[in-house]
């Protein structure tokens, strides 16, 4: 297969073929393999990622950092920009074009929608959008495909089950795109009123001939589920505390629940978790966000760092 992701940014699900994605799940192998067997290679020994948070990030932030140390590559990692010249008023074209100097490719997080484009306008290397707002979160979205991927081994004939906040949740706008480029023709989104997927890509999935069934109560709509990916409310989303404390905990996963799923099911998230998933749903052999999603994060983040940076 051809790498069409060479010396380019990463910024939308929106540019990425079904082809590119089947090539950066077998990327993703091949590194899986050779990290099982040497711990790391040094595929990209030299090369340097600079990984710059403007909001929390713990997991992405660190998968990154630990996906170019094992390819043999070094980083800059700035988690939280508090002490550094954004702080005096630097502008983000600024910091794109000073980090460009220092790294070979950028990691970028960022509060605002639209950010990570305009920085990586201004940047003179790649730049990986590892979350821009409430927009999108393509790296995310490559991770979970694949595990889905790996678990029923075709992205065709099952029904993906996006359930919390749809609205601000950027991780099910780039997964929802992606998977539909991969085959799947079916989802059901379930949402308070108040937080339901943004219209714009109920309407764009509806034009790739996907089924969408919007509903506010998973307990109906459980047993229908190959996949039930659960959310968070995002809680930096809202000007209202006292909105968000009304809808945090809208849909809560738990044994009762679970009763009601298919046997063939699982359950993922992209994390952190904050009460829609019972600790008590972690033993279930169903629940593969700790044992298999946040592993393969590694080995999808080392493909595509490394698609990008080798030809």
């Amino acid at each position: 297969m051809k790498n069409n992701f060479y010396n380019k940014s990463l910024i939308s699900i929106k540019s990425v073929s079904k082809e590119d994605s089947l090539y950066i799940f077998e990327m993703a192998d091949k590194l899986k393999n050779e990290v099982i067997k040497k711990g790391k290679t040094n595929d990209l020994e030299g090369k340097i990622l600079a990984a710059l948070c403007y909001e929390p990030s713990s997991r992405t932030f660190s998968s990154f950092i630990t996906a170019i140390q094992r390819l043999g590559g070094g980083f800059i990692p700035l988690n939280g920009m508090e002490h550094t010249s954004v702080a005096k008023g630097e502008t983000i074209s600024d910091t794109a074009k000073v980090f460009s100097s220092y790294a070979d490719i950028i990691v970028l997080r960022h509060p605002v929608v639209g950010s990570v484009s305009e920085f990586a306008k201004s940047a003179t290397v790649p730049v990986i959008n590892a979350g821009d707002g409430s927009r999108e979160h393509p790296t995310q979205a490559f991770l979970d495909s694949y595990t889905i991927g790996k678990h029923f081994k075709s992205f065709e004939n099952i029904t993906v089950g996006l359930v919390g906040d749809l609205l601000y949740g950027r991780t099910v706008h780039s997964l929802s795109l992606l998977l539909s480029k991969l085959g799947v023709k079916k989802f059901i989104f379930i949402s308070p009123d108040l937080l339901k997927m943004p219209p714009e890509i109920v309407s764009g999935l509806k034009m790739l001939n996907c089924e969408i069934t919007e509903s506010e109560s998973l307990d109906s709509s459980i047993g229908n589920m190959d996949i039930i990916y659960m959310t968070r409310v995002q809680k930096e989303r809202f000007s209202d505390i006292l909105v968000y404390e009304k809808y945090k905990l809208a849909y809560i996963l738990n044994k009762s629940l679970m009763q009601k799923a298919k046997s063939s099911s699982i359950v993922l998230h992209p994390l952190p978790r904050v009460g829609e998933i019972l600790e008590e749903i972690d033993s279930d052999p169903r629940a593969l966000y700790f044992r298999e999603e946040m592993r393969n994060g590694l080995y999808v983040r080392m493909a595509i760092i490394k698609s990008i940076l080798m030809q």
